[in-house]
């Protein structure tokens, strides 16, 4: 089931177009990236489906039940901007605000402080917390009335890398724990290292949608493997190694020749294949293809990592 359904969804401000027809499905307990630079239309989105913007045109749907109901939007928890929250207050004075001012999650208050690890903090000022402490209550303020659904627009912005990595790390045990969750960045690595699924938009442009092996990975089947030489000759490599058995193309890239070769070649046979005929190899490495060089080929622009 469809956790949420987009369909053609379009925002105009006066002659600019934010989003053009914009469709993809979020499957349930996945973590979902919408990934795309700034400016993309990314955050544009987020705030149509949480109804903090109108669609020009086009719609959506929350569990299959429409656009949501307050009963729906119970099981939603959102983290588009940081929080209010009061800099004199404890972590655990400004939780026990925020769901008063949801009506809802009081109870939750101890156990979403352990989840996020700021138990130990808990009657610390606000003040005194860091940049990821702050982040991590914000989330532990979604968390409150224990959703379903988490949407978080860009939830690791302005954290240093181990801010960035204690993000990463609670998102990936809150979807373990059940949780899906709904995360728009620009950070290509920061969706590659948490995401199951991705849709790449460009200027309000829905580029490509689907699990984050199926869009890294197209034009290479799951049964082959991608692998990376180079020698002194690279025009007698290529010509060579195009009659190896296994190989399925070869190509000359900037750092050597890229080979999509069949599953059981191993980096070991093609060496000792090459060392026969004559050839002594300068780099020879087995290589996954990365989302940023995915991003690239997708959207053909600069990487904004």
């Amino acid at each position: 089931m469809a956790v949420l359904s987009i369909n053609e969804l379009s925002k105009n401000y006066g002659k600019i177009q934010a989003l053009q027809k914009v469709s993809f499905d979020v499957p349930a307990q996945t973590v979902f990236g919408i990934l795309g630079p700034n400016g993309s239309g990314k955050t544009t989105l987020l705030g149509i489906v949480m109804d903090v913007l109108k669609a020009s045109s086009g719609s959506f749907s929350w569990l299959d039940s429409g656009a949501g109901s307050a009963d729906q939007r119970k099981k939603i928890g959102t983290l588009l901007e940081t929080p209010n929250f009061y800099h004199y207050l404890s972590g655990e004075r400004n939780l026990k605000i925020a769901a008063r001012i949801k009506g809802r999650g009081e109870e939750d208050i101890a156990e979403v402080l352990k989840t996020v690890n700021l138990y130990q903090r808990k009657d610390s000022k606000f003040s005194t917390y860091s940049l990821g402490m702050k982040q991590r209550l914000a989330i532990a303020a979604a968390l409150l009335g224990n959703p379903s659904i988490l949407v978080f627009d860009e939830p690791t912005n302005g954290l240093d890398p181990a801010g960035i990595a204690e993000i990463r790390e609670l998102i990936k045990v809150l979807n373990r724990n059940g949780k899906t969750i709904i995360m728009a960045s620009h950070i290509l690595d920061e969706v590659e290292k948490v995401c199951t699924h991705v849709a790449i938009i460009q200027k309000g442009v829905l580029k490509t949608v689907g699990s984050v092996q199926e869009v890294m990975h197209v034009g290479v089947s799951e049964t082959s493997i991608v692998i990376e030489i180079a020698a002194d000759d690279n025009d007698r490599l290529l010509g060579m190694v195009q009659q190896m058995q296994g190989v399925q193309s070869a190509s000359i890239k900037e750092t050597g020749i890229e080979l999509i070769c069949d599953q059981d070649i191993t980096a070991a046979g093609i060496n000792r294949w090459c060392f026969e005929k004559g050839i002594v190899l300068t780099a020879l490495n087995v290589k996954r293809k990365s989302l940023e060089k995915r991003f690239l080929e997708i959207t053909g622009t600069k990487s904004e990592k």
